[in-house]
């Protein structure tokens, strides 16, 4: 699925803020409990801060303790793309956006069911759309 949008990297500089380019396009990660969605509560709707993508609900969300958002399902899972990653020392699951390519976090499996997995992303690859009512 993955089309990175058409946008070449010196684009995605430009419209992404340098902390925001980091994470989404150098697979950097932000700093634990720093994230401005960690502690959402609200209902809605979270998708990729690269494309627009619809990624998460809030129905999903849960607090893993983990110092980032953590979901326990994507929407759906065409929407995620997965790889193993080596950095660090460790051997973990990327998941990136399946439409822009963006780094979004890694995916383990310690969360609760019905999945058992968390989706453990970086807020600053999220943008929030709050549930109308």
């Amino acid at each position: 699925m993955q089309d990175n949008t058409n946008k070449s990297e010196e684009q995605w500089r430009i419209e992404l803020d340098p902390e925001t380019y980091h994470v989404l396009r150098e697979k950097g990660t932000e700093r634990a409990f720093t994230g401005k969605f960690y502690k959402n509560k609200e209902a809605g709707t979270y998708v990729c801060r690269g494309c627009g993508t619809p990624l998460f609900t809030s129905d999903t969300k849960y607090d893993s303790g983990s110092g980032w958002p953590s979901f326990y399902d994507a929407i759906d899972k065409g929407v995620i793309e997965t790889k193993t990653d080596y950095s660090h020392g460790m051997i973990r699951t990327e998941i990136m956006c399946a439409k822009c390519g963006g780094h979004l976090g890694h995916l383990f499996d310690d969360g609760p069911n019905p999945t058992g997995q968390r989706y453990c992303v970086n807020s600053l690859s999220l943008d929030f759309k709050k549930k109308e009512e």
